[in-house]
């Protein structure tokens, strides 16, 4: 199967706490960084997931929000701090590619608006936020 989803992270499981109907699942990427994906428990039966589980966790660009400074305290789980590498403006769009504490990049895929308010550019230090319903878990 190919995918149409940029952001493509390996990694571990480290916690799946399971609720009536959803779930969350931690995984600890390479290095120290983790993220959270809440997905169904049916999703977490089928996947057969639990600690120590091999899974890639799948994050669509146009879910990534980039943020510069103070992230002030807020409900989304996953924060992961990195450096921007790379900044594609378009007409309307711009993608920001941001390496992250595990050795991997994420695509945020943002209006040119926010990227030239925030004045993101190669270099700059930002956070990558990812709400957890918005974090896929496959199998590789």
């Amino acid at each position: 199967m190919q995918l149409s989803i940029r952001n493509r992270l390996a990694g571990e499981v480290v916690a799946v706490e399971a609720g009536e109907v959803m779930s969350t699942v931690r995984v600890r990427l390479s290095g120290e960084l983790e993220m959270t994906a809440a997905i169904t428990l049916d999703a977490v039966r089928d996947l057969g997931l639990a600690p120590g589980s091999v899974v890639v966790a799948l994050v669509k660009s146009t879910e990534v929000a980039i943020g510069v400074g103070d992230v002030p305290r807020m409900s989304i789980r996953n924060r992961l701090p990195g450096r921007v590498t790379d900044v594609e403006h378009g007409a309307v769009m711009t993608t920001v590619r941001v390496a992250i504490g595990s050795g991997d990049t994420l695509t945020a895929a943002i209006t040119k608006d926010a990227a030239e308010d925030l004045g993101l550019a190669a270099g700059a230090e930002v956070t990558a936020l990812v709400k957890s319903t918005e974090v896929s878990i496959a199998l590789p």
